[in-house]
């Protein structure tokens, strides 16, 4: 008896009980005699046992998935650096968020803040080495610029805060590279990974770098920034307006999406690949990732750093580096320093200090552009070491990986006697299957998602993971396996299995080919994980093909299958894991358009048929599928069933980890002038938003009054007539408006028109000034026939390709009336206006930030929610 336990044998058919060969028979014979020779023609199929195989399969993802669970807890730093004090970096923390929630314009961001941040500097600059020379200076710029980000809009501040160190040689220094954090908050969060830790760890950096007695050969500029969070403008007044910013010459922004953990390089560049061998030489703890680079420049995470605006408006290269763990609470009240370790500090610590060091004293620093062009391949290798090469090195290693599978399937294509001929056609037939269990997947998982989102049970998963593996994993799975079933037992009847095997490997060899090479055409450099999924397989196929040929699907042979998947496997599944980590909580805030569910339904789908690819075969190997396929039916039907029934809560409470519904209360009166200024409409009320799919579904039980009865209208208005904080409008169509008592006149903007001025080409401007708090919105709507043709935001020209207008003010603890004009372009005569304006001023702070009817209702929400509250006031003009 075979000792192979793990493989069935098929017994054949006595030469004297064989029916006579027909003609079909010898062509088939044919058809499938370049495959057979490569298995021997010695060789009785061997089927491997299904249970064990699916148990072997289970226990090697369950390993992989270890491997990359260790690797995330490789944060840990075996001892404390003798150069950056992690326990100082974190007293300056607790001392940030101890002042509270830091919005611009507020005495605790403008006084207490710089205050303390200068208090730091001049002790660190009292002790620092005469090798150094210490400048402060405290910046409040005025400016205006326009952003292609969300839906486009413009922004204009007025005296916000910059609190500039340079740290330069003795004998002074021409050039520079610059370390960005910032001190401001979203309100009601003291916003301690967002961006009160970076902060911290700069000014441990600087401490570090001014007694050090070391020689720099370049300075090293610290920028505090005050007013991030309102769209990146602090650092446009810096890099616009300063005069230290003519000696940048590189840069590395410190920013965060999650809370905690290990901070991401997930930007570089614009090209300038030596900044990425820069950082891959001195970090210390390296952690990063073309692949998350590729993807966040693509749009799809709704989100900005300051990286753009020192690319954009000061042609800069840099780095940007973001905390990305427990996205869940990113500017929430949970965003607490208790929840950033001090390993975290010590680690982010580390990698600044050594990479603004190894920048300071670089030859390269002082003319970077004649580094500049090309681009870097990068990843780190589950933490441990980062590879990079550039992206003209990746392209050709990627193509010899493609002409090493031309040559593999090539030889098999040109086989004598039609053989070759006949391969062709069963690997085109193949190919044609595996991209239909592909697309059957997909559109199963669909279906099952737009299930879920029907019956009001989005985001089961939100709190509980396990759900979505269970349910769209299991799903995506048992389609794919069904697929190929069904194909085996209808379509290839009688056929060799280790011959279709072989055929699928084949077939997703040249799947993963067709996709290498438009992925390197593209000029993607995250082409490198699909040239994994390729030269890991060939090598694999190489080594096992020898006891395929001889002995058939053996363990031996199974066993090595699997170690030569590992690298691709463990590399991609690294990748998915941190892809989860920041898209499911991004998913919790996501806006009421977009189904949750339909988006991961496409990722497990996505990561389905990566992990798959190569184990097709094994479904070919296999005598049967019909165990495995119930099992997973099952476990998809009973927890779709579980989904539906309401199992599962979205939220959770949880303090130690809690996921908690967002949602954004605005007390506003609104105020509606007609051409006259006469009011035709004024209401006061509550507007209410929710930043999912599952609007206030959840939250009605507990708050009655906010059920869908008062689901707010869209006013024939700009912007629908509501206070928009941010342009987002075009997903949160869904908001609620709560009828409550007026907000004091007091509250309002000073809205006035100072001139209005006809010009020639049948243009008029007209002259605005705007007295309010620190936080206003602008809404600017033509009438029909009208066009805005220019204005005092910006750069002089409003953003194409929109009809309605926005522009973000915002200024520090004081500010001067703010006077701006636009010209409008019309055509005949307007009797009922050229031009509707509206105002929305927004209370963060003060007097007006609460009312006794907001934080009422603020009261009664659920502990699972978050919900933030402020007062806006909107007044609507026409003109």
């Amino acid at each position: 008896m075979d000792s192979d336990f793990l493989v069935q044998r098929v017994r054949r058919v006595p030469l004297s009980q064989s029916k006579p060969e027909s003609t079909t028979d010898r062509q088939e014979e044919i058809r499938h005699a370049g495959v057979q020779k490569e298995l021997g023609n010695k060789v009785r199929p061997a089927l491997l046992e299904e249970g064990l195989t699916a148990l072997i399969l289970l226990l090697y993802f369950m390993l992989l998935w270890l491997v990359v669970q260790l690797s995330m807890q490789n944060l840990l730093v075996s001892s404390p650096s003798p150069d950056f004090n992690a326990s100082r970096a974190r007293s300056y923390l607790e001392h940030i968020t101890g002042i509270g929630p830091r919005p611009v314009g507020s005495p605790a961001n403008e006084i207490v803040t710089v205050n303390y941040l200068l208090e730091q500097i001049n002790a660190i600059q009292a002790k620092s080495s005469e090798a150094h020379v210490i400048s402060v200076d405290v910046q409040r710029p005025t400016g205006s610029f326009n952003m292609d980000f969300l839906s486009s809009f413009s922004s204009y501040y007025d005296n916000i805060t910059n609190v500039v160190v340079k740290l330069e040689p003795r004998s002074g220094a021409k050039h520079a590279v610059l370390a960005n954090c910032h001190f401001d908050s979203v309100a009601n969060t003291v916003g301690a990974s967002d961006d009160a830790v970076s902060c911290s760890v700069m000014l441990e950096v600087l401490h570090s770098l001014a007694s050090s007695s070391d020689f720099l050969q370049h300075a090293v500029v610290f920028l505090f920034n005050g007013a991030e969070e309102n769209i990146l403008q602090a650092s446009h007044g810096f890099i616009t307006q300063h005069p230290w910013a003519s000696l940048i010459r590189a840069f590395i922004n410190l920013e965060a999406a999650g809370v905690g953990g290990r901070e991401l390089v997930f930007q570089t560049g614009p090209e300038n690949p030596w900044l990425v061998q820069a950082y891959v030489h001195a970090a210390k703890h390296p952690f990063a990732s073309v692949v998350g680079q590729e993807v966040f420049q693509s749009g799809v995470i709704p989100s900005d750093t300051d990286f753009r605006i020192y690319r954009d408006f000061g042609n800069i290269p840099g780095i940007d580096l973001a905390f990305i763990e427990n996205g869940y609470i990113y500017h929430t009240k949970y965003d607490t320093p208790d929840r950033i370790l001090t390993d975290s500090i010590q680690r982010a610590g580390d990698n600044i200090l050594s990479v603004l060091k190894y920048l300071a004293t670089s030859d390269n620093l002082a003319d970077p552009s004649e580094y500049r062009h090309g681009n870097m391949v990068f990843f780190d290798v589950l933490g441990l070491l980062v590879v990079a090469y550039p992206a003209r090195v990746g392209l050709i290693l990627n193509s010899i990986v493609v002409a090493a599978v031309v040559f593999y399937l090539g030889k098999k294509c040109l086989q004598h006697n039609a053989i070759g001929v006949n391969y062709l056609k069963d690997l085109i037939i193949a190919v044609g299957i595996f991209l239909v269990s592909i697309i059957s997947t997909l559109v199963t998982v669909l279906i099952v998602a737009a299930l879920v989102s029907l019956v009001g049970q989005s985001l089961s998963w939100y709190s509980h993971f396990g759900v979505a593996v269970c349910l769209y994993g299991a799903a995506a799975v048992a389609k794919l396996i069904l697929i190929h079933t069904l194909a085996k037992n209808l379509y290839y009847i009688n056929m060799n299995p280790n011959h279709l095997g072989v055929l699928y490997f084949d077939a997703s060899l040249a799947l993963w080919c067709i996709a290498l090479v438009l992925l390197t055409s593209a000029g993607i450099c995250s082409a490198y994980v699909t040239a994994l999924w390729v030269a890991f397989p060939l090598v694999t196929k190489l080594l096992v093909q020898a006891e395929l040929k001889t002995r058939g699907a053996t363990l031996k042979f199974l066993l090595v299958y699997l170690l030569g998947m590992f690298m691709p496997c463990v590399h991609t599944i690294y990748l998915l894991w941190f892809a989860f980590e920041m898209f499911v909580p991004i998913l919790g805030r996501s806006g009421t358009e977009i189904p949750p569910d339909m988006v991961l339904a496409v990722l497990f789908a996505l990561c389905t048929t990566i992990l798959t690819s190569y184990f097709v075969s094994f479904i070919y190997f296999c005598k049967s599928t019909k165990n495995v396929l119930l099992a997973l039916a099952s476990v998809c039907v009973v927890t779709l069933i579980l989904v539906c029934c309401g199992a599962f809560f979205p939220y959770n409470p949880d303090l130690a980890s809690p996921k908690p519904k967002r949602i954004f209360l605005q007390h506003t009166t609104r105020t509606f002038h007609d051409l006259n200024g006469d009011i035709i409409k004024q209401d006061s009320g509550i507007w209410i938003n929710g930043f999912d799919y599952t609007g206030m579904s959840h939250v009605t039980p507990h708050i009655p009054e906010i059920n869908d009865t008062i689901r707010a209208p869209c006013e024939k208005a700009p912007f629908c007539g509501f206070p928009w904080y941010f342009p987002v409008h075009f997903f949160i169509k869904k908001n609620w408006y709560l009828p409550t008592e007026a907000i004091p006149p007091r509250a309002h903007a000073n809205f006035r028109l100072l001139s209005n001025e006809k010009l020639p080409w049948d243009s008029t401007r007209l002259t605005f000034e705007i007295t309010g708090p620190t936080h206003m919105t602008l809404y600017i709507a033509p009438c029909d026939g009208c066009t805005l043709s220019s204005w005092s935001v910006g750069n002089g020209k409003p953003l194409p390709g929109t009809d309605e207008h926005f522009v973000f003010y915002s200024r520090g603890l004081h500010g001067s009336p703010w006077q701006f004009w636009m010209e409008i372009q019309a055509s005949g005569s307007h009797s009922d206006g050229i031009v509707t304006v509206a105002v929305a001023a927004h209370h963060f702070s003060g007097e007006f930030q609460m009312t006794s009817q907001l934080d009422a209702l603020l009261k009664k929400f659920p502990d699972w929610s978050f919900p933030s509250g402020w007062v806006s006031v909107y007044d609507l003009f026409v003109f």
